[in-house]
């Protein structure tokens, strides 16, 4: 898969309030999906929608517990953390260097006019 369609699918994925939450929670602790489905007062079987597609988009990771194998805990990934802020950074930088050309142009103008 393709950087820019990786870019899509986090896009996609964070779209939904309830999964930025889930990425909120995740940020303190792993939890499993009976705690997250708890915290936002919904079923398990919608919860699970929400953490398989933060699963497929690679931006959740799932782990067993050690004691027991049925327990899965959720933990974040930071590889797709790392490309969506090297994606903004250089969106950063982009509008940084227009900014500045921008303001160049404005300060010669502004001289030229000047006696």
């Amino acid at each position: 898969m393709g950087a820019a369609r990786r870019l899509d699918d986090t896009f996609a994925a964070l779209a939904d309030p309830t999964r930025r939450g889930v990425i909120d929670l995740l940020r303190e602790q792993p939890l499993r999906a009976g705690e997250l489905a708890a915290a936002f007062d919904m079923s398990p079987p919608a919860m699970s929608r929400h953490l398989r597609v933060l699963r497929k988009t690679g931006l959740v990771q799932e782990d067993a517990v050690e004691d027991d194998a049925r327990v899965k805990l959720y933990r974040l990934r930071p590889e797709r953390f790392s490309e969506l802020r090297a994606w903004l950074d250089e969106v950063e930088a982009f509008w940084g260097e227009q900014l500045q050309s921008f303001k160049e142009h404005a300060e010669r103008t502004r001289a030229k006019k000047r006696p």
